[in-house]
């Protein structure tokens, strides 16, 4: 626990056998109280890695549902054991699970209620590899985000993410999509609901075995990415409602 709040680090896991081990090795135990995998139906042996390491809390989906529909299982599971603060990281190994207590302890104490770990603070993205490509991508598409949502974050497409639990109850991420644009639903929905987002500078590496979408995805991402923007600015307006800033139901 951090402050006496119970910190749960979820890991929405797809084929990820050969980087599971570093991430869960990294993440400090002595804070976290409870670690959850979700496997979206992987071909390789990363099932059978989280059972060795003795990951606690396994689910197992037995088709895929994607990026966002693994989040969901995720989520659900964080908070029905209790979680005050709920940290989702990749298990990818691209961001270091060593920033996991700063990031819950901001939240633990208070100070937000949501934390992101931003890549293109600092000089982390272009020094951990991050292509050129996706580099001037991510900082256009954020620019227009910011313009679209009158915030100012640095960047909004990273995967490593802390959640309060009273953030996660009052945001209905389950009418979110279930491919990548998940996270960016989320995003919104959480301004939408009045809350803001801390950041914290992050190292990020890129390498082979790290996940990451093709050029063709990323095109495809960057417009739905637009598409969320403007749903939240025309929803603001009062020119449009759409069914992702609804409250969630809950039973």
């Amino acid at each position: 626990m951090i402050l006496g709040k119970k910190i749960v680090v979820v890991l929405p896991a797809y084929n990820a056998a050969r980087t599971l081990e570093r991430t869960y090795q990294e993440i400090p135990k002595d804070a976290v109280d409870e670690v959850v995998l979700v496997d979206d139906a992987s071909k390789d042996e990363t099932l059978q890695i989280a059972h060795r390491l003795g990951i606690r809390h396994i689910i197992e989906h037995e088709r895929n549902r994607g990026y966002g529909g693994n989040q969901k299982t995720c989520y659900d599971k964080a908070l029905s054991l209790g979680a005050d603060v709920v940290i989702m990281l990749h298990p990818d190994y691209q961001y270091t699970p060593k920033l996991i207590v700063p990031m819950a302890y901001i939240i633990a104490s208070g100070l937000y209620p949501v934390v992101f770990g931003s890549r293109i603070l600092g000089k982390g993205a272009r020094q951990g590899g991050m292509p050129l490509y996706k580099y001037i991508a991510n900082r256009f598409l954020t620019l227009a985000q910011n313009l679209l949502m009158n915030q100012k974050l640095s960047e909004y497409h990273t995967g490593y993410r802390a959640f309060s639990r009273e953030v996660l109850l009052k945001i209905n991420y389950h009418a979110n999509s279930d491919d990548f644009i998940f996270d960016n639903q989320m995003v919104a929905q959480i301004f939408w609901a009045g809350f803001q987002i801390a950041e914290v500078t992050c190292p990020t590496k890129y390498f082979a075995e790290a996940s990451s979408i093709n050029f063709r995805r990323s095109v495809q991402y960057g417009f739905g990415v637009l598409g969320v923007s403007v749903q939240y600015a025309l929803q603001k307006l009062g020119l449009a409602r759409f069914k992702i800033f609804e409250p969630p139901t809950r039973d």
